[in-house]
This record gives structure tokens, sequence and C-alpha cells, in this order.
């Protein structure tokens, strides 16, 4: 059997008085796509940083890779592309300077991978990286992360500074690394900004795991808003009742109400009368989440 790709168990970390993580167990597998949400401060970047050995935890055991980050060292470290959630480049090297640089360190990244990576993002390598927007560093780091395809990808807040086309051209480059069997670890606080890429989701909150959920079952079992027009009036009673359905209200040939699990019912019910518009809205992760978990 594999081994996670990732593996936490009681993991705590306390800075003096302050607690910021408390007995957080998760696995996440090779090939996975893992989205790690939460509000600013839930510790999720505190997890991060303790994944890679960048702080300590009070107590707890961690596995990167098969491997404990206190003693993976460098062959450890050539495995992940890390995104930090604040990241910070100064200096006077232009950007193809930097990731050639870091490239010439791994020894196994091609050039013209840096250059594809720059145009997908629209980034200059010419430019400055000390005199760049908070965007364009941000490119930057995303291709530092990605320019080598390692093993595990762990992002921190990856979309940060993005407008919305590149955030989009992002989430392909996290599903072409899912494809290509890379597991990706990604923190963010918006929550559906993971909801089209990540199999599984866990939400944080003051430091405490509230749940883990496969994301497409969540889907399947999630509440929807439903709206169906009619040709002619019809009579709520024939829709009363039926199972899994929720805030009924018809008002002459027009239905609401909410759905929960298979809408099998509704639509045979339905289909015993002429339609003539359907309206079906599925809520995001943060409605989900928080039906199942409470504000």
């Amino acid at each position: 059997m594999t081994a996670p790709a990732i593996r936490v168990a009681g993991l705590s970390k306390n800075y003096g008085k302050h607690v910021a993580l408390t007995d957080l167990n998760l696995e996440v597998q090779p090939g996975e796509v893992f989205g790690f949400l939460g509000p600013n401060g839930a510790g999720k970047s505190t997890t991060i940083r303790i994944l890679l050995d960048l702080i300590r935890p009070t107590a707890g055991r961690i596995e990167v890779l098969g491997t404990d980050p206190r003693t993976g060292g460098a062959a450890l470290r050539e495995r992940i592309g890390y995104l930090p959630g604040e990241l910070e480049i100064e200096g006077r090297n232009t950007a193809r300077e930097l990731l050639g640089f870091l490239a010439d360190q791994r020894g196994t990244v091609a050039k013209r991978r840096i250059e594809e990576l720059a145009e997908l993002l629209d980034l200059d390598l010419a430019k400055h990286v000390g005199k760049m927007s908070k965007g364009n560093k941000q490119k930057v780091g995303i291709i530092a992360a990605f320019m080598h395809r390692p093993d595990l990808l762990v992002l921190d807040e990856p979309t940060s500074g993005l407008d919305p086309l590149l955030q989009q051209r992002f989430l392909g480059l996290v599903r072409e690394a899912a494809d290509n069997g890379q597991t990706v670890f990604m923190s963010s606080h918006i929550l559906s900004e993971v909801q089209d890429t990540a199999d599984r989701a866990v939400i944080m909150r003051a430091g405490k795991l509230l749940g883990t959920e496969n994301v497409e079952d969540l889907r399947r079992r999630s509440p929807r808003s439903v709206e169906l027009v009619f040709a002619e009036p019809v009579d709520e009673a024939e829709f009363a009742g039926l199972p899994g359905l929720r805030d009924l209200h018809v008002d002459g040939r027009t239905l609401k109400c909410t759905t929960e699990g298979e809408v099998d019912d509704l639509f045979k019910a339905a289909a015993k009368h002429r339609i003539q518009s359907v309206l079906s809205t599925e809520p995001d992760l943060e409605a989900i989440f928080f039906s199942l978990y409470g504000r």
C-alpha cells in the first residue's frame, strides 16, 4: 500500500500562551489535490511551515513523502515546490536571472520550461524583481514552485494578487499537475477557489480541523435551489411530501424548492406537466461546509 504524501498526527503548536494548532490529524494521498481551507488566522500557514520544517511543532508527528521533514534535508526539499503565503522578493536581478539561478541550483529544469510558464502567466522576465508589483512577484513564485515538476506542491494562498483570468490559468496548472500524478496541497481562505480542482477539502477554524470531505460526494449530497416553470399552473399538493424536498413554494406556473440528495422524484412528478424552463443552482463549498459544520 502506498504511503500518504502527507501524514499528520496529533499536531499542535503553541506560541507561549497562544494556541495556533490543536491536535490536527490528516492524510493526503499521492496524486491528490487537497484543499486546506479556512479564514485568515485559522492555522493554515502555521501547518504548512511545520510541514516544511520552517518551524517546529509543540507536539505531534509529521511525514512528508514518507520522511520526517526534520531529517529529510536537501533530498526531501528537491521533491517539493513551495509557494509561501507572504512572498518577499527583492533585489536588482531580473525575473529571468532569478529563476535561472534557481533552475541551475536544482539542475533538472529546462530553460524553455521557465519561458512557457512565464508566457502562460503573462510575466515579463526582463523586469527587475525588486520593482515588480505584488501580482508579478506572485507569478515569479508560482513559476519557481512549478518549474521542476515536483512530487509535492505546497501552495499557501497561491492566487493572492492575481487577476481573475490569471487565477483560472493558475488553476489550470494545478489540474495539469494532478494529471501528471503530482500531489497538490493548497491553502486558501477562498473556499470557491479550489472547488473545481480539489479531490478532498478540509476546513480549519481557530487552529482546529472542523471536517474533511470528498468534494464530489459533497456536491452530490449538497442542497440545491431548483426553479421549474411550467406551461400551465400546477397544484402544490402534487409535490408536497416528496422525499428530499423542502422550502416548497408554488405560485401559478412557477415552482421553487430546495432539494437534498437525488432529484429523481421531483422530476418524475414534474414530468407529468409540460416544463418550459429549469434552473438548478448548486451552492459553493463555503455554503456547503457551513451547512454541515455551522458558523
